[in-house]
């Protein structure tokens, strides 16, 4: 566009694309917002399922209008695609992975059930305000969702984040030391209780047992496109950044490293595997908050 400063409009021709996964929406965004501060309209033409799938699962379709031709495109030249889902990772259509995250979403919010009067008094007693802490993440192919958790800071917690030093390099904000946390809520994240309401997250879907560490919006905004590939599963309780000391992983890059292990190494068998070393490590004395 600096180049082509006359342009009036840009379309993007999707006709021979049959899948566009998580980098795919990681370059597409910024140029979406390029155009979008110059005031230059924007539109995919001849988008397939697939695509389409892709742009409204984190809103782009409001900001991307798709067509069915544009002037100048020959539409015979559109290749016919099956109506499916896109397929990032075969994490996302495995049914033995998602019939484990059913089970143990349904025993994790038993359990839930059980400690929620004696730890809902705790935070009321140390800090008044709210039970639950709820937070945008983004998740598979970087849908936004709430993520659930019991709080463990300070009510206004959001609001004093730029008044704490990050300690962390990169794209996410890390403190060991955050003055935010509450007495109850350092005891909540040292033993990961104040996770437990993400079993709601995995019981609909939002979130799997295992997978990557699911980031935030503005965390997303400063990703480079390869990064964007860490979206291609869903996002996990639990982890390989879970299971390596995830309270000393404070480069960003580590995480991305981490992130993409789980994704190659990923199998049904692996999930097991990380399920039991997060146990492990829970009743640890290295368990800490991510």
């Amino acid at each position: 566009m600096p180049s082509h400063p006359d342009t009036r409009r840009i379309v993007l021709d999707f006709s021979r694309t049959e899948l566009i996964d998580s980098s795919g929406l990681g370059s597409l965004i910024p140029n979406l917002k390029l155009a979008r501060d110059r005031k230059i309209p924007m539109e995919a033409w001849s988008a397939g399922a697939q695509v389409k799938l892709a742009l409204s699962l984190i809103g782009l379709d409001q900001a991307l209008p798709v067509v069915a031709g544009s002037e100048g495109l020959n539409p015979a030249q559109a290749v016919n695609t099956k109506e499916r889902p896109a397929i990032t990772h075969p994490s996302v259509r495995s049914l033995p992975k998602r019939l484990l995250d059913i089970m143990g979403a349904l025993v994790g919010l038993a359990i839930t059930l059980v400690l929620f009067p004696f730890l809902a008094l705790a935070i009321r007693l140390d800090s008044p305000g709210p039970i639950f802490f709820c937070q945008v993440r983004l998740g598979w192919m970087g849908r936004r969702f709430r993520l659930w958790k019991l709080r463990s800071m300070v009510v206004n917690s959001e609001a004093l984040r730029t008044t704490v030093r990050n300690e962390a390099s990169g794209a996410f904000f890390k403190n060991a030391n955050d003055p935010r946390i509450t007495r109850v809520g350092r005891f909540l994240r040292r033993t990961s209780l104040d996770e437990l309401p993400q079993f709601w997250n995995v019981l609909i879907g939002d979130m799997s047992l295992v997978g990557t560490r699911p980031p935030t919006p503005d965390e997303v905004d400063r990703y480079a496109v390869p990064n964007w590939q860490r979206l291609d599963v869903r996002p996990g309780l639990t982890g390989e950044w879970q299971v390596n000391g995830r309270s000393r992983v404070i480069d960003f890059e580590d995480v991305i490293r981490l992130d993409l292990r789980y994704q190659e190494n990923w199998s049904f068998d692996y999930d097991l595997r990380l399920i039991l070393k997060t146990l492990a490590v829970m009743f640890s004395r290295r368990s800490g908050a991510a």
